[in-house]
């Protein structure tokens, strides 16, 4: 058979079809917390492990911390969590404790008027349902018997008062449900009032303490009034270490693989560093010793102008910077990442029994095939092609990424038809659409972002200008899974089990220009389907000056 031609492509920016009022349905339904991770090319079949359909179950969790009371509405159902509503209401309990730890009776009237706002919304729900945590101030108020007494008259559910210990291996328990992080990690939570720092081994915490330092406190103590000045930063920083600094020897021994941080100060400098230093967001110690350093030219909290700074976090945004500047020096951080989970996601994942042992890549398969009715026997042929291909490409611009981008083709592979359910017709674009908008615990938001742009781009023509230039992936990286994806698909045309696909040969220069694609021998004479796709998929990738030639 003659061969053909084609050749590359760069950046692009992801323009999705404004779609029919059914797809706003659909995103209704499906919009949560599926628990994702990311899977090891091949490590499972999506069929052996289909689950059978479950009931739905509703359920709350509630956290009252320090600085503020938050909580989380979702539905649980096919083994995934939903995340139906999430509200906020910033309460400053901890300004009402006093230096006798007591909680006085205007901080105890705005968290009853909370729980009061937040019993609207639960009414209907079963108490086994609702799980209510309080933290640091609760703990601290010697008075604490008085807030429940209060708060049961307007909210009918239990309030359970947790120890700073336990308050860390939940907020352990919500990064690793949410995040893509394996093996070992240290995980750093400050809060309102107290700072948790735990390191664990996946989803066994190993050491897990509690410290009483929080960005609310440190305000009260070391800002009066709002002011900021070189010597009261440094006076909060070095509190902070002396609070910490028997933990640094046990903790560096342990070790660790990844740093995550979590909660409203590092959310907030992950914020900022986005807006002003790095999109990916990442923590360094340099980037933070850069912040502390614009920071200090304030002399008050009203005078911050910093991009990406929520005004709601200005009052509390320097004195957590300081814990975290203290955190850095006494664990010897080079770098952090910041998780979207932590305690609440933790109390979530822990109302339901079959997610404690739960592997969560299988869970997030699951729940997603479930969902939208996944052909799951399809799945495992493109995300089979798809391994066998990318496992032959070796010029990678970023080998460092290589595992993580491979086993992002192969989610790709196994959840690019999700849009089905909507329309067959541009089903790329609908099931861009839905893993766009959907939470998706386990991938960050530039894995999310690749993985979308795969899926919307797996099929149809596309343009130089549609990839959108990536943070952290090469373009010629992400160029590279895209086409392989295509190939795959093209390899399971036909959508039943045909010749084996798994002794084709790839060869793709340096260039990326010029793609070869060796069959074995007669396979493409007893597959006219994928011989005719891939000449339509040559003369396409023509007017990309790419060249594929295959036989």
């Amino acid at each position: 058979m003659a061969g053909y031609r084609s050749r590359s492509t760069q950046s692009l920016a992801i323009t999705l079809a404004i779609l029919p009022a059914v797809v706003q349905a659909v995103i209704m339904l499906v919009n949560g917390s599926i628990g994702a991770g990311i899977a090891v090319a091949g490590a499972f079949s999506l069929v052996r492990f289909r689950s059978a359909p479950g009931t739905a179950r509703e359920i709350a969790a509630i956290d009252l911390g320090s600085n503020s009371f938050h909580m989380i509405v979702a539905r649980i159902i096919n083994g995934s969590i939903q995340v139906l509503s999430r509200l906020k209401q910033k309460v400053r309990l901890a300004d009402g404790l006093d230096e006798h730890n007591v909680l006085s009776q205007e901080a105890i009237e705005r968290g009853v008027n909370c729980l009061a706002l937040f019993a609207e919304r639960l009414q209907g729900f079963a108490p086994e349902d609702v799980n209510v945590v309080g933290t640091y101030t609760l703990r601290r108020a010697v008075n604490n018997d008085e807030f429940l007494r209060q708060a049961a008259a307007v909210f009918p559910y239990p309030i359970n008062i947790i120890s700073g210990q336990t308050e860390a291996k939940t907020i352990y328990a919500g990064v690793c449900h949410t995040q893509p992080e394996s093996g070992r990690k240290l995980v750093i939570d400050i809060g309102g009032g107290s700072t948790e720092m735990i390191i664990g081994d996946d989803f066994t915490p190993l050491v897990a303490e509690s410290r009483h330092m929080g960005c609310v406190s440190f305000a009260k103590k070391f800002f009066p009034n709002g002011e900021i000045s070189k010597e009261n930063f440094e006076q909060a920083r070095q509190s902070a270490v002396n609070k910490i600094e028997d933990l640094g020897w046990e903790y560096r021994k342990l070790g660790w693989q990844s740093v995550l941080g979590s909660s409203g100060t590092i959310k907030t400098v992950y914020q900022v560093i986005t807006a002003t230093l790095d999109p990916n967001g990442i923590i360094t110690a340099e980037r933070l010793q850069n912040l502390i350093e614009r920071t200090l030219q304030a002399s008050h909290f009203e005078e911050l102008n910093i991009a990406g700074l929520n005004p709601d976090r200005v009052d509390v945004f320097v004195p957590g910077l300081a814990i975290l500047s203290a955190v850095f020096d006494v664990f010897g951080l080079e770098n952090m990442r910041y998780s979207d989970g932590a305690l609440r996601e933790g109390v979530i994942y822990s109302l339901e029994k079959n997610f404690q042992v739960s592997d969560i890549r299988t869970r997030t398969a699951l729940g997603l095939a479930e969902q939208f009715n996944l052909d799951l026997a399809q799945a495992d042929r493109v995300a089979n092609s798809a391994k066998t291909l990318i496992d032959q490409y070796t010029h990678w611009q970023k080998p460092h990424l290589a595992d993580e981008m491979k086993n992002l083709l192969i989610w790709a592979a196994r959840l690019l038809e999700v849009g089905i359910v909507i329309n067959h017709r541009n089903v790329q674009k609908h099931s861009a659409y839905i893993l766009q908008n959907m939470e998706l615990p386990g991938f960050d938001r530039e894995q999310q972002r690749l993985l979308v742009n795969l899926v919307r781009y797996h099929t149809s023509a596309f343009k130089k200008n549609d990839l959108p230039i990536f943070a952290r992936y090469a373009d010629e990286d992400v160029l590279v899974l895209l086409l392989l994806l295509r190939i795959s698909v093209i390899l399971n045309k036909s959508r039943q089990a045909t010749d084996s696909t798994d002794k084709i040969n790839l060869r793709i220069d340096r260039s990326l220009q010029t793609w070869e694609l060796t069959f074995e021998k007669h396979y493409l004479d007893n597959n006219p389907l994928v011989w005719n796709e891939l000449r339509l998929e040559s003369n396409l990738l023509k007017d990309l000056e790419l060249s594929l030639i295959f036989n």
